[in-house]
């Protein structure tokens, strides 16, 4: 039986957190499957060493959009898949599916304008293969890089996020690093890219820049067994942060600008703080991230740490 999903959401976090339903889908019917993907997910290197997916096919312009409903039409219908699940409510998906001639399509109700990417997708995959799924996503891979200095606390900074109102200064992470540095030896990870050369670069010209090394010039798989044997995980609301929960590890999320009953809640992997005035209330235009209180995220990565 070949199996295709279709997650067409862009960000890495969202496809964290739909991996539990993948990973079940393809428990369910004994079988790999092909997803298909938006490169921005960077499923080809979270998934590499995922024993489930045999296939992911990347959603590039070609293949979006209008222009592109008979390109992919004709993609997938090369592959005759017999089943479609369609993470979404969108029409196009389902007329691609069938002038695909795939038999068996399964799918959102259509014309579903919003809804809580978690609930949705779990009562969803639950429906259709009758199980109970669990949230927590886990993210496979075989390299593992047990060479890292024990004795010494190991923290990835995920210092970025997609926008500017959902980065925490970062003056603060740069005092926080420095309040841990005095409680235990540590080195930091900067999980960021090239786009956020500003950032890095101030980190590293802080008086803890010289116990830092940054991902700028590593592929998100290189970054994989980096994260894996960190013992703590402090960031924004960004891939990085959920790639860090996905791969076991204590992850400390400041959440200043986006939904956290739908992003912050999937896994017990994760701890919060929440502007000051938020109790599970932020979501889009929130505009908190100056109202993060500073000693709540040292508190509670003391005892993360600890």
């Amino acid at each position: 039986m070949k199996i295709l999903i279709i997650q067409q959401r862009r960000g890495i976090g969202d496809l964290i957190i739909f991996l539990p339903y993948i990973h079940a889908i393809s428990k369910k019917f004994n079988t790999r499957v092909s997803l298909l993907v938006k490169e921005s997910s960077k499923a080809s290197d979270l998934l590499a060493d995922d024993d489930h997916i045999d296939e992911i096919i990347i959603l590039d312009k070609e293949k979006d959009g209008l222009g592109g409903f008979f390109k992919l039409s004709n993609e997938l219908k090369k592959r005759k898949f017999d089943k479609v699940f369609i993470f979404n409510s969108s029409l196009r998906y389902s007329l691609v599916a069938r002038v695909a001639a795939i038999k068996s399509i399964h799918q959102y109700p259509l014309f579903r304008s919003k809804d809580n990417i978690v609930h949705s997708a779990k009562i969803f995959t639950e429906n259709v293969i009758d199980e109970i799924v669990s949230t927590e996503a886990n993210l496979k891979i075989s390299d593992t890089n047990n060479n890292f200095d024990k004795s010494i606390k190991h923290i990835c900074l995920a210092i970025a996020a997609s926008g500017p109102t959902k980065i925490w200064p970062i003056q603060n992470f740069i005092k926080l690093s420095e309040e841990l540095s005095k409680k235990y030896k540590c080195k930091f990870y900067l999980a960021a890219g090239k786009n956020d050369i500003d950032l890095i670069n101030k980190f590293k010209n802080s008086s803890v820049g010289k116990n830092c090394e940054s991902f700028e010039d590593l592929s998100i798989k290189k970054t994989l067994p980096i994260i894996k044997n960190c013992n703590l995980t402090i960031g924004n609301d960004t891939g990085f942060s959920h790639i860090s929960a996905a791969l076991s590890v204590k992850t400390l999320t400041v959440w200043s600008d986006s939904p956290i009953l739908s992003y912050g809640r999937y896994t017990s992997r994760m701890t919060t703080v929440e502007p000051e005035g938020e109790k599970d209330s932020t979501r889009h235009n929130t505009l908190g991230k100056n109202r993060i209180p500073f000693s709540e995220v040292l508190s509670k990565a003391l005892k993360l740490l600890n």
